[in-house]
């Protein structure tokens, strides 16, 4: 009868650990939850570089790095210092900012599927108008809403609507008498209308049948 032998003891290893890159030149890849960002980055610096009419070379002579060095920046390879990327912002000559702009841009997106707005609770809703919000801006100093507006068979007239910023409409289907300050505009599919949101305005008189049309408002977040 053979009995179990005891486990082996693990071996450790005991081999030099490999130099890690010098932090003032960047790690090495990004983790997956960061290449979105380093790519954007490298789309943007390769884009100026362009602009400015500047050879891989030539902007990395500017900025004090290898070729290399930037051709992985550039395709989005590693994740440069934060002293590395103002040497190549200051290379190309533009604010250090700039060269995140891709990625802001990118990232300031609002998608929403047809059919899928959100119905928005606003003034005019209790006679008949009804508001999906087909998107929003995420950031920056104007804020954005953009609307489809359905006016119901049963919807009344309501020329009290008053708010800050400018109010853009472009009719879809039906027809409506729109007022705006003293002024009423017949509105029919394709027509447009562009107008200060602070006077009073609104539909005067809607056609039967139901009535939509797209209605973008834009105004200062710092405003009420």
């Amino acid at each position: 009868m053979h009995g179990t032998s005891p486990q082996e003891p693990a071996v450790t290893s005991r081999r030099t650990p490999t130099a890690t890159p010098e932090p003032s030149s960047g790690s090495a890849a990004p983790p997956a939850d960061a290449r979105t960002l380093e790519r954007a980055l490298g789309h943007q610096i390769r884009s100026l570089r362009r602009q400015h009419d500047l050879s891989v070379a030539d902007l990395a002579g500017a900025a004090g790095i290898s070729n290399g060095m930037l051709s992985k920046i550039e395709n989005g390879g590693i994740s440069p210092s934060l002293s590395t990327l103002h040497a190549i912002a200051t290379a190309l000559q533009v604010p250090l900012s700039s060269l995140f702009a891709s990625f802001e841009e990118r990232q300031d997106c609002s998608y929403v599927p047809a059919g899928q707005g959100l119905t928005i609770d606003r003034r005019g809703t209790k006679v008949g108008h009804v508001y999906q919000l087909l998107g929003h801006a995420l950031r920056g100093e104007l804020a954005v809403e953009p609307y489809l507006i359905t006016l119901r068979d049963n919807a009344v007239p309501h020329t009290g609507f008053r708010h800050a910023g400018v109010e853009f409409i472009y009719m879809l289907s039906g027809a409506v008498q729109y007022r705006h300050g003293s002024d009423t505009y017949d509105l029919k599919p394709g027509d447009a209308l562009l107008f200060d949101s602070s006077a009073l305005h609104g539909p005067a008189a809607v056609s039967a049948g139901e009535t939509r049309y797209l209605s973008i408002i834009i105004y200062p977040r710092t405003e009420s």
